[in-house]
């Protein structure tokens, strides 16, 4: 049995992180879509698998079901971590660069992204604030500690160290739906955080994902 990996077509969510770490480590996958606007997270069958009826949700070749984003990432990384890309290094203090790179995502620019992302109506498991001050408090929020990636980007090449890493897909969930829809986080930062954006976003398996998460039968 092949790896299943149940969620949303779009790129620029869950399932999109998890299809270009999967693209990028060359495992086959077969991907199941789940549509949110259907309720098909809320069957019986599939919340069988996951209770919490949400995407994005692996089954492994072996049965083993797991779901979070950033765990299945991660999970996927450490099984397959000798196949194609490395996205975690494995030096004690390259490791320790880019669990740093993977905090700061996690705890300060991925709230902020989520925040301007609810208030301009792109979360569809949130609903925007009434507060009229909201968008423009989040957005300068968000101002800020981009401000605070071009000088961490000036210093090295990546968000986690000198190699692309975990650390940089995660800021593929968020910042292309935002872009998307309008509102260009990247366009008027600094030249680090362009260079470092448009690297990531160059490279080939991104670009095929455009296209829509496919499966992948074999490599």
């Amino acid at each position: 049995m092949v790896l299943k990996l149940y969620g949303g077509s779009a790129p620029a969510n869950g399932s999109g992180i998890i299809a270009m770490v999967l693209l990028e480590k060359k495992i086959p996958f077969e991907f199941i879509h789940i549509d949110l606007s259907k309720g098909d997270n809320k069957t019986p069958e599939y919340l069988a698998l996951h209770p919490l009826g949400r995407i994005p949700m692996i089954i492994d070749d072996d049965g083993f079901i797991l779901y979070e984003a950033r765990a299945i990432c991660r999970y996927l990384e450490e099984k397959y971590a000798d196949q194609g890309t490395r996205l975690i290094p494995t030096g004690l203090r390259d490791k320790a660069r880019f669990e740093e790179g993977a905090s700061v995502e996690l705890t300060e620019i991925f709230p902020r992204l989520m925040k301007v992302a609810t208030e301009l109506g792109l979360n569809p498991q949130e609903k925007a604030s009434t507060d009229e001050a909201a968008l423009p408090e989040a957005q300068a929020a968000l101002a800020k500690t981009l401000s605070e990636y071009e000088w961490m980007l000036s210093q090295q090449k990546y968000i986690g160290g000198d190699e692309l890493t975990l650390a940089d897909i995660f800021h593929l969930y968020v910042v292309p739906a935002l872009i998307s829809a309008g509102f260009d986080v990247i366009a008027d930062k600094g030249p680090n955080v362009k260079r470092w954006w448009n690297d990531l976003v160059s490279r080939p398996n991104w670009i095929k994902l455009q296209e829509g998460i496919q499966s992948v039968a074999m490599y």
